[in-house]
């Protein structure tokens, strides 16, 4: 367990109590005040839990003096609470310590969810359907919101493709862990046979970033328009809609067809591709920060194989952190997903506080 020394908690008191002096002051300019709040916003829950800390603290010291004191009552007293004290500072010294980890700036932010079909030909496509329902109603568990940016249907039902955004606060701190490839054992209903199959699909979570993160200069683009395909309402194949949008430093493609408007599908596509370059940036600063930030929960490389849905055993299991849950049905509807998610984060935050005490 790391433990917070006094004089850190003496440093975030004070820069603390100095921020609560400069916003009072009335003497900052707009810029300023932006700044000086966000900063504010961020320490706040940092000063809350240092200052439950300091005042278990001295509980612990009060209870310690009438415990040496001469006193039976008081002694008698002090013994009945010093467990529960006891019990309440290492929960609280947990939290401080979880405050103080270095936080992704990204983790507030909303996030693009793609999920591609992988091995196994019409049985990946329903797979990636299933994700797909699986992520959209866990985040309608969440209060978020997914919009639907593009989509590629499989003949058969599912999809090659799908590509949404999901709004909400903290949407990417929660799903940041289910980037990798996922695989089901099931029998095909078109198997006559009964035999199990193995299929698999990718799943990518990419933080939305915002306007000063990325610039796309828009002679760095090659726009293309085509006329849609496939089942998507009258006035699919009559209008050339769709947008096709190359990067072209990057190679990047990104195609846009859902919506009737051209206009809308562009600026759809340009959202996605921003996501992507801001991903590509974040990999490349991570990259340098290599083997401090390869934890328990893994790279967040889509080429991982991290969990696989076991239908005949009705069991869903997360191979990262060896954690194997029998509730496929409940998981898949999206009510139980959010378990192998808090135990994902949890052993992140495991890793990354084992880490500072190393």
């Amino acid at each position: 367990m790391t433990t917070i020394t006094p004089q850190r908690i003496a440093q975030i008191e004070a820069r603390f109590a100095e921020l609560q002096a400069m916003m009072a002051s009335g003497d900052l300019d707009s810029e300023k005040f932006v700044a000086v709040s966000k900063e504010y916003a961020e320490i706040e829950p940092v000063a809350e839990a240092a200052a439950r800390v300091k005042a278990l603290r001295d509980e612990q010291q009060e209870l310690a003096e009438m415990l040496a004191g001469d006193d039976a009552e008081m002694r008698a007293m002090a013994a009945d609470e010093v467990d529960g004290v006891k019990k309440a500072m290492e929960k609280a010294e947990h939290a401080l310590a979880l405050q103080l980890l270095p936080k992704d700036s990204a983790d507030d932010r909303p996030a693009m969810i793609e999920i591609r079909a992988g091995t196994g030909g019409d049985e990946a496509a329903l797979f990636a359907g299933d994700l797909y329902r699986m992520y959209s109603r866990y985040a309608e568990l969440q209060g978020w919101k997914v919009d639907l940016i593009s989509a590629n249907a499989s003949e058969v039902g599912g999809f090659k493709e799908v590509v949404a955004n999901i709004q909400g606060k903290g949407v990417f701190a929660k799903l940041k862990f289910e980037s990798g490839v996922h695989r089901v054992q099931r029998v095909p209903e078109t198997e006559s046979g009964g035999r199990i199959h193995t299929s698999a699909a990718t799943v990518a979570i990419l933080p939305e970033p915002e306007e000063v993160d990325i610039k796309i200069r828009t002679e760095d683009l090659r726009i293309d328009t085509y006329r849609a395909s496939g089942a998507g309402g009258q006035h699919v194949n009559k209008t050339d809609s769709a947008i096709r949008i190359t990067h072209l430093p990057t190679g990047l493609v990104v195609q846009c067809q859902d919506g009737k408007s051209q206009h809308k599908n562009k600026a759809q596509a340009l959202k996605v591709l921003a996501a992507r370059l801001y991903e590509q940036e974040r990999a490349a600063v991570q990259s340098e920060e290599a083997e401090a930030r390869k934890s328990m929960v893994g790279s967040g490389d889509r080429s991982e194989r991290i969990r696989t849905y076991n239908y005949p055993q009705g069991r869903v299991t997360d191979h990262r952190i060896n954690v194997t849950l029998h509730k496929l049905p409940e998981i898949i509807e999206g009510s139980a997903l959010g378990e192998l998610i808090d135990a994902l984060i949890a052993e992140d935050e495991a890793s990354r506080l084992a880490n500072l005490d190393g």
